[in-house]
């Protein structure tokens, strides 16, 4: 492999040092060229259609530049640098274009529609069928059939949008990163647990802000920190600092993103309109569980009316609490109050606060008993290699490797974990993959390569990182959508693991988030840092007891996400001028909590749904719809065992290792007999009550 050709290695082993921002250009514009002449060979060979040489052949044609582009656009999410981020930036209109072009090129879909119409296409089965199907609707919901002049807007639609929602969330990242607050005076860091002051210390001193005689604290936007000012401090003024930061993100120049929400929305409409469909979120949806934005909205509205009662019950009783604790009159908190009261509340009530549980929570046991867990339960076995012996490379020093083998003693995949928060790295929790083996036509098998990633607590002073309750679950969270990807048994790749309809996607992970609450799997993995001892009986007691402390404003803070995102993507046209904060709001403002002053919606900071093309917007329901279904398949793990091998065998059949062969819809009744019992949420939140 030359070496201006190094994202190309089709190495399974990544030589990450090798990629460097100056060998972007030339390996991508060669992997462009080389897959566009793919694509041209396919439109103009004379030979006699079959499944091979047209739907088959289109999905080998981008392997090569799937893999290296994934190589770039993960580095660029975890090792962000001028050089990088100007190198990705250069190449990834032309990415975006290459791939917008593909089912728009005439002659190509010309020749799939021939060989789609031979009585050998009507014979297909399985997967093969399956590929013939869902590219078809690609190419058809992508506009495969309009005149030439809207299938070119349709290409410029999607290369603008590519680069309006990189700018949208690089704003995120660079505002996040431009803001610090030092405290000196010990005295105001009253009520902040003793791990984030040691955390806020060693943060400070990593930028060379105090020292041993004179201390400082250094508070940021990442996650770990904001909790810590925002549930415990007892310094008003540094939670209402930590506060207005936070809602400043994508809110000021030069991180703005109002204009940029406004374009995107804009392209999205237009795209959907030259489509012929009515609106941006019915395009998204049609191919999607909820079918139509109409649905998804019910869905999410039956939610909200469950919620709606309890959710008023519990903002009253954190009004009550604070006004009889501090003797002032009941009434609307101020917005940087709620958590720190919120966390009184659930002290005086379960007799509980979450960081008595860090003790039980050093990493390296949780990921120990993680791997434990997926022994027991789906016959796996992963064992750490070394990075830096063997061949084995990562971006980053804190980054670790890992192989998975299956019962058998196949190597199924392997995987990188990336933790920790960096300036150099995106916020929030994900996973993604690098290469996608499988199946292949000569009767073996090839591993998948993915990796997971996170902005959890850091080790501190040579002692291993002591993770909150909701890290833990993070963690399980990605290491089921990584399951996903490593499990799949898909021949055809651009089918395989997570690659399935968005509010099918985080069934898995969220199936693995159960994990975190039942004894016989915590105590694989919660033991003490010091004593090795599990989490003691009444420690546990109160744990589970709070667990659905205010679920009625969990529920609603995830339907205020989820409404905002189906109603900007329905009626665009309102938001394209004026506020776009007050506009939002407005949308949602029965779901938040009324605070002096008011809280702010998350419009200008959503990177889930305005930091890609597509991603989550017009899907953020998925979570929602998805946890109805997780609730309801660990129902089975309820009644048959915890631990139980067969049915996590069976998941691994219906569901892990089924990719996009099936329709979920199919494969969720495979693993459970039956459609879907939204039911099954609500009675684990609490609710069940509301479910009647």
């Amino acid at each position: 492999m030359s070496p201006e050709n190094a994202f190309l290695d089709p190495d399974f082993s990544i030589a990450w040092s090798r990629l460097t921002p100056d060998q972007i250009e030339p390996s991508i514009e060669k992997a462009i060229a080389d897959a566009q002449g793919a694509i041209d060979a396919i439109g103009s060979s004379g030979a006699v259609p079959d499944i091979s040489n047209t739907f088959l052949a289109l999905e080998r044609s981008t392997e090569e530049l799937n893999v290296s582009w994934s190589k770039v656009s993960h580095l660029q999410s975890v090792a962000d640098s001028p050089a990088l981020r100007a190198a990705h930036n250069a190449m990834l209109p032309k990415v975006s274009a290459f791939f917008a072009r593909i089912p728009l090129n005439p002659r190509l879909w010309q020749r799939l529609k021939a060989f789609a119409e031979l009585p050998a296409a009507k014979s297909l089965e399985g997967v093969e069928r399956r590929l013939m199907e869902e590219t078809l609707k690609d190419f058809r919901q992508a506009g495969a059939d309009l005149p030439e002049a809207q299938r070119k807007r349709l290409e410029a639609i999607q290369t603008e949008l590519s680069q309006l929602t990189q700018k949208y969330a690089e704003n995120v990242l660079d505002a996040t990163n431009a803001w610090q607050l030092v405290v000196e005076d010990e005295k105001r860091l009253a009520g902040i647990p003793d791990l984030a002051r040691r955390a806020a210390r060693q943060a400070a001193l990593a930028k060379g802000i105090g020292s041993e005689d004179r201390p400082a604290w250094r508070f940021t936007l990442q996650y770990p920190s904001v909790e810590a000012v925002m549930t415990y401090a007892d310094d008003e003024a540094l939670r209402m600092a930590v506060w207005e930061a936070s809602i400043a993100v994508g809110d000021r120049e030069p991180h703005d993103n109002a204009p940029l929400i406004q374009k995107i929305l804009a392209l999205r409409a237009e795209k959907a309109a030259v489509l012929g469909r009515s609106h941006f979120a019915d395009l998204v949806l049609e191919r999607r569980m909820a079918a139509t934005a109409k649905r998804a909205l019910g869905f999410i509205e039956e939610l909200r009316e469950r919620a709606s009662v309890p959710f008023k019950v519990e903002i009253e009783e954190i009004e009550r609490f604070k006004a009889e604790r501090t003797g002032s009159p009941s009434g609307p908190l101020k917005a940087w109050e709620v958590g720190y009261w919120a966390e009184k509340l659930r002290r005086d009530r379960h007799d509980f606060d979450e960081e008595q549980l860090r003790p039980y929570f050093p990493m390296d046991r949780v990921i120990a008993g993680l791997f434990d867990l997926a022994q027991r339960v789906f016959g796996l076995r992963i064992e750490e290699r070394r990075v830096g012996e063997g061949g084995v490379e990562a971006w980053h020093d804190e980054v670790r490797y890992y192989e998975m083998r299956d019962e058998a003693g196949r190597h199924v995949g392997s995987f990188y974990a990336d933790w920790h928060p960096r300036e150099s790295k995106r916020g929030g929790a994900w996973m993604g993959y690098l290469v996608t083996g499988g199946p292949t036509r000569s009767g073996g098998r090839d591993p998948h390569l993915g990796y997971i990633c996170g902005n959890l607590s850091a080790p501190l002073e040579g002692r291993p990182a002591l993770l909150t309750h909701r890290e833990v679950q993070t963690i399980f969270h990605e290491f089921g959508h990584l399951l996903h990807h490593l499990l799949g048994e898909v021949p055809i790749k651009s089918l395989n693991g997570v690659n399935v309809a968005w509010d099918f996607v985080e069934l898995p992970s969220q199936l693995m988030e159960n994990w975190c609450w039942e004894r016989e799997s915590l105590d694989l993995f919660a033991r003490h840092v010091d004593t090795g001892a599990p989490i003691p009986d009444e420690l546990f007691g109160r744990m589970t007891s709070a667990r659905n402390f205010r679920s009625a404003t969990g529920i609603m803070r995830q339907v205020l996400f989820a409404r905002l995102d189906l109603l900007l993507h329905t009626d665009a046209s309102r938001f394209l001028d004026g506020d776009i904060e007050e506009k939002s709001r407005e949308l949602v403002a029965d779901c938040m909590i009324p605070t002096v002053p008011p809280g702010r919606t998350p419009v200008k900071r959503f990177t889930h749904i305005f930091g890609d093309p597509v991603g989550y917007a017009a899907g953020y329901y998925s979570y929602k719809w998805a946890e109805v279904l997780d609730a309801d398949a660990f129902s089975r793990f309820l009644e048959e065992g915890v631990l139980n091998r067969e049915v996590g065998a069976r998941f691994v059949d219906s569901v892990l290792s089924r990719g996009n062969a099936e329709d979920p819809a199919v494969l969720f009744r495979e693993f459970m007999g039956r459609d879907p019992d939204i039911g099954a949420l609500l009675r684990r939140c609490g609710l069940a009550s509301q479910a009647a």
